[in-house]
């Protein structure tokens, strides 16, 4: 791991770097298709994913007005209930805010703890002002601060995200470390001046040869070792 010193704050990504996204979801899409194989899920969750990263990718080039993560969520359960043949209401809605019940990694709440013990602690989020507070209770993450990208209208990679969690922080971007299991997330972040730290993740985006982040690790408790 690179040395990463001057470090006043510390930002979080929350989907997939703090909780199982993919295995959640996955979850959620067993549970309403009970007779699915595996295969059929996958398919499944490919089209969900697909959905509401395609309609974030037009929130960001100006061709859709901002709908929160509780749309978008709403529009692929609805996508993958229609292409499933799930009829039920009552299951269409509970996978609907499947993202709002996933399950953090098992190093998570106690990563967090060790990091909130020497540094201010902030999670940064595409979820909604909503799911994430439903979500930070039912994972079991104890922030020292919660930022939905909802507040700025926009989802990250859009610079004026991570402006959130600077303006809350209250220290310049290059004091802040932000941690994310996707090098995307990385890349907006150090296009602000914020420091960089990779996290791995099953179902994660990893680094390119080109990246250039300030450290990387196995897990969120080796990072928090670290910096110790």
């Amino acid at each position: 791991m690179s040395g990463v010193g001057g470090i006043e704050a510390v930002v979080l990504d929350v989907l997939g770097t703090m909780v199982d996204e993919p295995g959640g979801l996955r979850e959620a899409v067993r549970e309403a298709v009970p007779a699915c194989d595996e295969a059929s899920v996958e398919r499944l969750l490919t089209v969900w994913r697909g959905h509401v990263e395609h309609e974030q990718r037009r929130v960001g080039e100006g061709l859709r007005e901002y709908a929160n993560s509780e749309v978008l969520d709403r529009e692929a359960a609805r996508r993958v209930a229609d292409r499933a043949g799930v009829t039920d209401p009552e299951a269409v809605e509970r996978l609907a805010t499947a993202g709002q019940r996933l399950e953090p990694w098992a190093d998570s709440q106690y990563g967090l703890m060790r990091l909130a013990q020497r540094f201010p602690v902030l999670g940064l989020s595409n979820a909604s002002r909503t799911a994430l507070v439903r979500l930070s209770a039912h994972a079991g993450l104890r922030w020292h601060h919660a930022l939905s990208a909802e507040e700025a209208q926009a989802y990250k990679p859009a610079e004026r995200v991570y402006r959130l969690a600077v303006k809350a922080a209250g220290c310049a971007p290059e004091r802040m470390l932000m941690v994310a299991a996707h090098a995307w997330d990385l890349r907006g972040a150090q296009a602000l001046g914020m420091r960089t730290a990779y996290v791995e993740r099953p179902g994660g985006d990893p680094p390119k040869r080109t990246d250039t982040f300030d450290a990387s690790s196995a897990s969120l408790d080796a990072l928090a070792a670290a910096l110790e």
